[in-house]
């Protein structure tokens, strides 16, 4: 690693003591190295804090950071950003699998693309054991030169996870910090597709992995979802009504703070009304997880042979 190095991955958590270690291995061998792995602990309760430190010991590419109490999810990711300094910058989620050439070629796709604002791959969902449920096929136009068609893509194509992208800093420190209403990350997505166009490498190098303690799955209501992304969000001044009206309102605020000409600034406005018009089309909101499963057999090569430790623990 040199001494700035030149992606930073920033890995925020709470209570991930289960699944934590598998995602570390995964992330320290990767066949890309020029990266330091920034871990932003939300006042963990259960044994996060001993894996991160006993990890942090054993790999000078990690920092270790706790807070002293936990601000919620979404102001634990744009802290974590803001203590990174690669030109170049990843979220890391604590329960997911990464191949090992993930890194490698979504740098990569950024260095051969200087136009390419965002790099990342095809995907799978892995259940709490490893094993593929759903392959995902990446359909969205996020790699058109033309902004409304991206964000036109965004709005009715069910969503990747750019979200976890390799993502270029300066773009970054432009967007909007995330925010905690519902589907708050979609907006901040759409603001960067909205900046520039997004590579997907054709390869399936990232395992999203779906669980009982996943967030999504332990907050089941919008409300609840909300909070947890949040805790200011709880008491009766964020209604679901508002919490929804945050939302698209996000995109409006996203449209007019994107510099586009005047022809794409009408364009996307006209796509989001007719997206509001619509509710988007059937299905089109569901996640990725929940999609009818496919035979792991298929896949489990694909996981094993491609994630790095995956092997050994299994031995």
């Amino acid at each position: 690693m040199t001494a700035v190095p030149r992606l930073s991955i920033g890995l925020p958590v709470y209570n991930g003591e289960e699944y934590l270690a598998e995602s570390l291995d995964a992330l320290l061998g990767q066949t890309y190295e020029d990266f330091e792995l920034v871990i932003s602990d939300n006042a963990s309760t259960d044994a996060t804090q001993d894996i991160c430190r006993r990890y942090a010991a054993r790999d000078s590419r990690i920092r270790y950071l706790r807070l002293p109490r936990n601000i919620g999810a979404s102001p634990n990711h744009n802290h974590v950003f803001t203590e990174c300094r690669g030109e170049l910058f990843k979220w890391a989620s604590h329960d997911d699998l990464y191949a090992r050439d993930l890194l490698l070629r979504c740098v990569e796709a950024l260095d051969e693309r200087p136009d390419v604002i965002l790099a990342h791959s095809d995907q799978a969902v892995v259940d709490a054991d490893g094993r593929v449920k759903v392959p995902y096929e990446y359909g969205l136009a996020t790699g058109s030169p033309h902004a409304p068609e991206r964000f036109r893509s965004m709005l009715f194509e069910p969503g990747g996870d750019d979200f976890y992208g390799v993502i270029r800093a300066d773009v970054l420190r432009r967007v909007k910090p995330l925010d905690s209403y519902h589907h708050a990350d979609r907006t901040f997505v759409a603001e960067i597709g909205l900046r520039g166009r997004f590579h997907q490498v054709p390869e399936l190098l990232y395992f999203r992995r779906d669980h009982p303690t996943r967030a999504e799955r332990a907050n089941p209501s919008k409300r609840s979802r909300c909070v947890n992304l949040d805790p200011r969000r709880a008491g009766p001044l964020h209604p679901t009504p508002r919490l929804l009206a945050e939302y698209v309102w996000g995109f409006v605020a996203t449209i007019r703070r994107v510099p586009l000409s005047p022809a794409d600034r009408r364009a996307c406005y006209g796509h989001l009304a007719a997206w509001a018009a619509s509710r988007a089309r059937p299905a089109a909101g569901e996640r990725v997880e929940d999609r009818v499963p496919v035979d792991p057999d298929r896949f489990a090569v694909s996981v094993d042979a491609l994630v790095a430790g995956r092997e050994g623990r299994r031995a």
